[in-house]
């Protein structure tokens, strides 16, 4: 298909889709576009909490891949949601959302697949990749994370260097978190609370904040946290406050330090260098561990990528089409 370097493909619709039965009463949403005898590739959307958007079906060849997309847990068409007070978060750990990518794979008849995603989606790759890494044939992941609780630090504690006038403002709305207190984990519990102010205040406060670190970088449309419709938004920031103040229930450094199980597994990650939310370092610190693994670092962009680090994952994707 003839196209520009940096062009996604059009847009597609799903041929199949449907609700999995993944136990603990939870309901997780699934769709399938492209070709049915292509290559399988599942996406792993970020957030924790953000589901998964149709314009990422347009990185894929649809005439060579078989494209899998899922909602988490708790977020966009998968039930309950998190934006419902009564949805039980106890079952909604990494855990979790491994399980459920293997019981997604077997219902679908996949033996291997390519996975793609970046933010939150490359920790839950890299988790899911070092515990099944027979069930996977390539990686591509467009901003590295591994949800250190150093990373986690940065992003809520950190980067208040850079920004300081918004992070008094993200401080000040969990006051009990005064001084060196968990700030993650005190909106954590402003989002379980019963008072839907409070959770809303809460939602409010923590997107401003998100989008101030974006705030540097290019981007077209609303604003990436606050802009989300009010269900979405509640859902992703309970959901991103109930994993990020747990570590995601990860062992502190785990991924990287297991990254030669993922040895054999080629693997693209593309990471911009002014990624204010995801520094470098935890991409470059991977790839150096990772046998298989090529780093391309964009100049000039951030977390939210742009037109070379769209360039860079269709390239890649293209690439592992043909093998």
């Amino acid at each position: 298909m003839d196209r520009e370097p940096d062009e996604k493909y059009p847009p597609i619709e799903p041929y199949e889709q449907g609700m999995l039965d993944v136990g603990d009463g939870n309901l997780v949403h699934w769709e399938v576009c492209g070709n049915p005898d292509g290559k399988p590739a599942l996406v792993v959307h970020g957030g924790p909490g953000s589901g998964c958007g149709a314009h990422t079906r347009q990185y894929f060849d649809p005439g060579r891949y078989r494209v899998v997309l899922f909602d988490q847990r708790g977020c966009g068409r998968s039930t309950p949601h998190a934006s419902d007070p009564a949805a039980d978060m106890r079952h909604n750990t990494t855990a979790h959302l491994i399980a459920d990518m293997e019981r997604l794979r077997v219902r679908l008849g996949i033996e291997k697949w390519l996975l793609y995603g970046g933010s939150w989606g490359s920790t839950l790759i890299l988790a899911y990749a070092e515990e099944h890494p027979e069930r996977v044939s390539e990686i591509v992941i467009p901003a590295v994370t591994t949800t250190r609780r150093s990373e986690i630090d940065w992003l809520y504690r950190g980067v208040g260097k850079i920004f300081p006038e918004a992070w008094d403002l993200f401080r000040a709305g969990v006051p009990e978190a005064a001084g060196d207190g968990d700030l993650v984990a005190a909106y954590a519990r402003r989002m379980e609370s019963p008072d839907a102010a409070v959770r809303a205040k809460a939602t409010a406060d923590w997107c401003a904040w998100e989008d101030t670190v974006l705030s540097q970088e290019t981007y077209s449309g609303p604003p990436p946290y606050s802009g989300r419709p009010g269900g979405a938004r509640q859902a992703l920031v309970r959901i991103c406050s109930h994993y990020f103040s747990h570590g995601a229930w990860l062992e502190e450094g785990q991924l990287i330090r297991n990254a030669g199980r993922l040895a054999g597994i080629p693997g693209v990650l593309v990471h911009g260098r002014f990624d204010l939310g995801g520094p470098l370092i935890t991409a470059w610190e991977l790839a150096k561990a990772w046998p298989d693994a090529e780093l391309t670092v964009i100049d000039g962009a951030g977390h939210l990528g742009g037109p070379a680090t769209t360039r860079a994952v269709l390239e890649a994707l293209d690439r592992f089409a043909a093998q």
